[in-house]
């Protein structure tokens, strides 16, 4: 099994200003001058040597995220990143019908604001698979189509579309992956998804606020995430932010997300939904942070963490 991130964002699609261009451009120029590079290959050597936060950036689009693996194209949310799929999908060549199945955590706007852009919606002999827990499922979606906040009308997209109901109570058969859901703490509600195949499980866990529930031995989130290869888990603010301004936001700190991690013994944990107020140099501080609480919670521990990108592929 393998994921792909196509939008890591949380809350609202971030934006990317001139300052943040000339501040990379300038960073690196200056960087070369001082080593002196002047050949291509050296300057391929340079731009691989260059910190992550100026060589490429964490991305802008709110929550998309691939599972590869099974049988048809398996999606969770439909955020803005569900445009560069529908881009990528297209320029794939396929024989026969196309089958895509979204899983929605929960329907506010940033979790469902892609489909209208989702090109492969527009297209006749797609099959489009619209899963999730809550009821008003089908009409949030119908609803952003209608006037006057777009001009194509959902029922008018040339795909055939179909919205279904996902067992809360047991698993589910989707794209050939079994998967299960579970109910978590935010406005409106959401729910986490587990997928699971041939012995490899991966968890999408976003937008869920976990407060002091971690060292409860009876959280059942913990037995949800247990022995995760891959754990994508909210954790949107850092854990001043989230005591002391953003509590009951509906959304959790790295730190929570760390040792809920390592307690569940997950192997590669995966913060998702990152702050879209946050820059790329931001966030790798923040990134680097989480790294040094890890080590410190527990330093015997051997998961890996990741920030994700746009663009990103872990596999399992």
């Amino acid at each position: 099994m393998k994921v792909k991130f196509w939008g890591c964002r949380g809350s609202l699609p971030a934006s990317v200003t001139h300052d943040n261009i000339e501040y990379k451009v300038r960073f690196a120029l200056e960087k070369a001058i001082r080593l002196g590079v002047q050949s291509s290959s050296a300057l391929d050597e340079f731009i691989r040597d260059l910190p992550f936060h100026i060589r490429s950036t964490y991305g802008n689009n709110t929550p998309c995220v691939e599972i590869l693996g099974g049988n048809e194209i398996v999606v969770c949310d439909a955020g803005s990143g569900l445009r560069d799929l529908g881009r990528y999908l297209v320029s794939q060549p396929f024989s026969g019908p196309r089958v895509v199945n979204i899983l929605v955590s929960h329907l506010h706007w940033d979790h469902i604001q892609g489909f209208p852009f989702f090109i492969p919606a527009y297209m006749q002999g797609t099959v489009i698979r619209i899963w999730g827990c809550h009821d008003g499922l089908e009409s949030a979606f119908v609803n952003q189509q209608n006037p006057p906040c777009f001009p194509v009308l959902l029922e008018d997209m040339g795909a055939n579309i179909r919205f279904h109901p996902l067992d809360l109570h047991g698993p589910n058969q989707i794209g050939g992956l079994k998967v299960t859901a579970i109910e978590q703490p935010h406005p409106g509600l959401t729910y986490g998804y587990c997928f699971e195949q041939d012995g490899k499980k991966i968890v999408y866990s976003t937008d869920i606020e976990h407060q002091d529930e971690v060292e409860d031995p009876m959280n059942p989130y913990v037995q949800f995430y247990r022995d995760a290869d891959i754990l994508i888990m909210d954790c949107q603010f850092n854990l001043a932010d989230h005591l002391y301004t953003k509590q009951n936001w509906g959304h959790s700190s790295n730190l929570i997300a760390i040792e809920l991690g390592v307690i569940s013994k997950a192997k590669t944990l995966c913060l998702f939904h990152a702050d879209p107020f946050l820059d790329d140099l931001q966030l790798d501080k923040f990134l680097q942070d989480s790294r040094r609480y890890h080590q410190i919670y527990a330093p015997d521990s051997e998961m890996e963490i990741l920030l994700a990108y746009d663009g990103m592929e872990v596999e399992c």
